[in-house]
């Protein structure tokens, strides 16, 4: 099913949500993902009660990115909907353990989301019966493969998810060149990191250094008051994971998929002919493809999806609504 949906628009004075605040409910915890400590924050409801068990939810943000940031806001938003949910720093990042620091190793980041609800299952208050993922952009390509590997996971949602394939990376990363040269490089600097133990860094985020992982005027990772959070580190981006990010495909992942499914993109995000797609492939019966209209041209309105109110409301309401329906 292919839903349009225009977001409606509230005056606000401040469009952005606020994403560093202290959450009233919210309890940090430690749990181990392959043998590391990894640091997550969990949400309750307002209305939770000891004794209870709750559908919950796991929660990850784009890549390169903590728990402070799109993760934990869209954690914060679907637990006050009535879910325990849970976002957490991947190894390599923000609080976690796991070195290289910024390593961005999409078979990590998966492992850590199963493991993540390995630990959620051991927690009294959680239905284990009913836990569900989501994922925004890039954590939304880890989170439909973790979903299609792992049995626990009973549905999956999605918004503004980074899906690419060979062909697709090309279309950012320079062409058949520059990705191959990305490639080489990756595996230079693990190369490296085996004989010397020393870590080869590239920035983040930049508008002068060509050599970022990020070049451009991305104002969510630039705006101190939107994700440039002390948290998150913009200086700094491991040049082993051109070689990780450049060669995974999640495709081959989207016929296995066969559990309920909320996708919400629209023309303006990133790559929307491969959210359709893998939309498309997936064998599930149960599954809502919400596209969002837009005026802005892609890939800007992905990035009003990690913090700006009409877009994250909207896909908080959607999500909401879908996993109050399939978990149960």
């Amino acid at each position: 099913m292919i839903i349009s949906c225009k977001p409606s628009i509230k005056k606000d004075q401040n469009n952005i949500i606020e994403t560093t605040q202290k959450q009233k409910n919210m309890k940090r915890v430690t749990f181990k993902s392959e043998g590391l400590n990894l640091v997550g924050n969990l949400y309750y409801p307002s209305n939770y009660e000891e004794g209870k068990e709750y559908p919950t939810i796991v929660s990850s943000g784009s890549w390169t990115t903590v728990k402070e940031q799109m993760a934990g806001l869209y954690a914060k938003q679907l637990a006050e909907n009535g879910f325990i949910t849970f976002a957490f720093d991947f190894r390599n990042y923000g609080e976690s353990e796991g070195v290289p620091r910024s390593w961005e190793n999409p078979t990590m980041k998966i492992q850590d989301i199963k493991n993540a609800i390995d630990y959620l299952k051991t927690l009294p208050e959680v239905d284990n019966n009913n836990i569900g993922a989501f994922g925004v952009c890039a954590g939304s390509m880890y989170t439909l493969m973790a979903a299609s590997e792992d049995t626990d996971i009973k549905a999956v949602a999605t918004t503004a998810s980074w899906l690419h394939d060979a062909e697709a990376v090309k279309l950012f990363y320079g062409g058949e060149e520059g990705v191959q040269t990305k490639i080489k490089q990756a595996q230079d600097a693990k190369k490296k990191y085996a004989e010397t133990g020393e870590f080869s860094y590239i920035k983040a985020i930049s508008t002068t250094d060509e050599t970022a992982a990020m070049f451009g005027e991305f104002d969510y990772y630039l705006n101190p008051e939107r994700g440039a959070i002390p948290q998150w580190n913009a200086d700094q981006f491991a040049v082993a994971t051109w070689e990780d990010w450049l060669t995974l495909d999640p495709f081959p992942s989207a016929k296995n998929l066969e559990k309920p499914l909320l996708m919400i993109h629209s023309d303006g995000s990133v790559l929307p002919d491969y959210t359709k797609k893998y939309f498309n492939t997936v064998p599930s019966k149960d599954k809502e493809l919400v596209w969002v209209e837009t005026d802005l041209p892609s890939p800007i309105h992905q990035f009003a999806f990690y913090d700006q109110k009409k877009e994250v409301n909207l896909a908080v309401e959607k999500t909401s609504e879908f996993f109050h329906r399939v978990l149960k």
